[in-house]
């Protein structure tokens, strides 16, 4: 259990025992923790005038910076229910989560990555019969959108101006909001990424969400003297709950990178003396393998957390090897079981850490669907398990048996040790000739051979197995490396049913922003 029953309880303990410590530093803006409580409450405080009541919905559609930080801990210590939006959402998506969701109270960027947020929504929303008083004739229940920026259009509000409406809420108002709040009450509605269909918003408390990255922060050993590059996109729980709630927790300090550039990340290890790196194993691919990496000082890097079906042990050793990181650990979660379900532990053996995504978090339990040592659905049972799927109680039914379980979608193996190595996506697995083909499990038989730095398999249709593997290989720079050579090297090393038929090589994959690779586009292309 944790000291907090209640995220603003853990806000105001972060900014009382850590008051001096440097809690988010974003350019040259630096602020302390004790800061970072202020503006919190003053974020929490103009939620409440503009009428933010408990148990509304509260989204933000915006990057990692201190103002996503801010207006996020601010809504949820005014009592709403937070809804992240994926930064990658086109203006329709977002449109249907905010319809979906009810969201009342939308923070929104003003341009990112070249795309004007607000005009993307304009676009997918401003249709139809004008409300009086809603922003957004689409969405009728959005009473206010305000854009995280000092410019706005019609009808919509500057952060600046949102943020002096509350200057009339005296504190104890806010703290008496804060005090209505239990650990049972919803703290977020986390939107799955929709790989594999329509998103659906898995329900999650305070309580739930405070043990788990507890339970996540002593796991990894993360400190008050840590400092953390958060790569990770808020809109995830890797990003917000690893990320932020964690640092909350031990005093850490915060470095929002809005997005993962190579040589910013670099840059930003270097100068801000970084020691702890978490992210999807590509992200310190890329750190390793870029060609100005030596001329950066990458030695306070001591704390990496990655999680994929497919982590190369070439890479676990790399990372302590050539960086000297201490820890390097794996772990497995999904949203409707609050982002994490199993981790490593740090005296596990590489081998270990490389090959499995640890063994259940305390409180939990997992089962795999199928006999000892062979494949099958996971199965997750605890503390973890999300409430519901917002407002689908069908979907619901689907995803949990009467009994707790909750039915992941993930195919996965136990070890005799209890360590959980998860081979693919249920609605990924082919067959080939009769045989269950994996294919995170050639995917990381692929990422073996020295010339490949990527690779992610589908099945395409084959007039006589029924379906085969086809492969898309991102060869290491400089390697002259073909398709027959992949297929010739495959069938040395892997059961003929798994060897991929085709290669087609490419400069990338095509993953979101949490860093799974977008089947579907590639099952377009083939």
């Amino acid at each position: 259990m944790t000291p907090w029953e209640t995220i603003p309880e853990l806000v105001r303990s972060a900014a009382e025992r850590y008051a001096d410590t440097e809690a988010v530093v974003e350019g040259r803006t630096r602020i302390t923790y004790a800061g970072l409580g202020t503006r919190v409450e003053r974020a929490a405080a103009a939620c409440l005038a503009s009428g933010v009541r408990v148990g509304d919905r509260v989204a933000v559609w915006a990057p990692n910076t201190l103002d996503w930080i801010v207006a996020a801990l601010g809504a949820v210590s005014a009592g709403a229910v937070l809804v992240p939006l994926n930064t990658r959402f086109k203006g329709a998506e977002a449109t249907d989560v905010l319809r979906r969701s009810g969201a009342r109270l939308l923070f929104v960027t003003g341009t990112f990555l070249g795309t004007s947020y607000v005009a993307s929504l304009r676009r997918a929303a401003g249709a139809g019969e004008p409300a009086e008083g809603r922003p957004l004739p689409a969405l009728p229940a959005l009473d206010r959108v305000v854009v995280l920026s000092d410019d706005a259009p019609p009808d919509f509000e500057t952060w600046k101006n949102f943020l002096a409406a509350g200057e009339g809420v005296p504190g104890p108002d806010v703290r008496a909001r804060e005090r209505e709040l239990t650990g049972s009450t919803t703290s977020d509605i986390i939107f799955t990424s929709g790989t594999t269909g329509r998103p659906k918003g898995a329900v999650i408390t305070h309580s739930q969400t405070l043990r788990a990255y507890g339970t996540w922060a002593d796991l990894a050993g993360l400190r008050r003297s840590d400092r953390y590059l958060i790569v990770n996109p808020f809109f995830h729980t890797f990003g917000y709950k690893a990320g932020v709630l964690a640092c909350l927790m031990r005093g850490a300090t915060m470095i929002p990178q809005p997005v993962f550039n190579v040589e910013t990340a670099l840059a930003n290890i270097a100068a801000e003396r970084i020691s702890v790196l978490p992210g999807p194993p590509t992200l310190h691919q890329q750190l390793l393998d870029h060609p100005a990496r030596e001329a950066h000082d990458l030695s306070t890097l001591r704390l990496v957390v990655t999680g994929a079906a497919v982590v190369p042990l070439r890479l676990v050793e790399r990372l302590r090897e050539e960086l000297g990181v201490g820890t390097v650990l794996t772990a497995y979660g999904l949203s409707e079981a609050t982002g994490i379900v199993t981790m490593c532990r740090r005296d596990d053996a590489p081998t270990v850490i490389a090959s499995t995504s640890g063994r259940p978090i305390p409180g939990t339990e997992v089962k795999v669907a199928a006999p000892p040592g062979t494949p099958g659905e996971v199965l997750v049972r605890g503390f973890n398990v999300m409430r519901g799927y917002y407002e689908d109680p069908e979907a619901t039914s689907e995803a949990i048996t009467p009994d707790g379980w909750l039915r992941t979608g993930d195919v996965g193996v136990l070890d005799e040790a209890g360590n959980l190595r998860i081979t693919d996506r249920l609605k990924d697995m082919f067959i080939v000739g009769g045989f269950n083909a994996y294919p995170a499990e050639i995917e990381q038989l692929l990422c073996t051979h020295p010339d490949v730095t990527d690779a992610a398999v589908i099945g395409v249709p084959d007039p006589r197995l029924g379906e085969v593997a086809k492969a898309y290989v991102v060869r290491r720079p400089g390697a002259a490396l073909t398709s027959d050579d992949v297929i010739a090297w495959s069938r040395r090393e892997m059961a003929n049913y798994k060897v991929p038929r085709s290669v087609e090589f490419v400069r990338s994959l095509p993953r979101n922003a949490s860093g799974k690779v977008l089947k579907g586009e590639l099952r377009g292309k083939g």
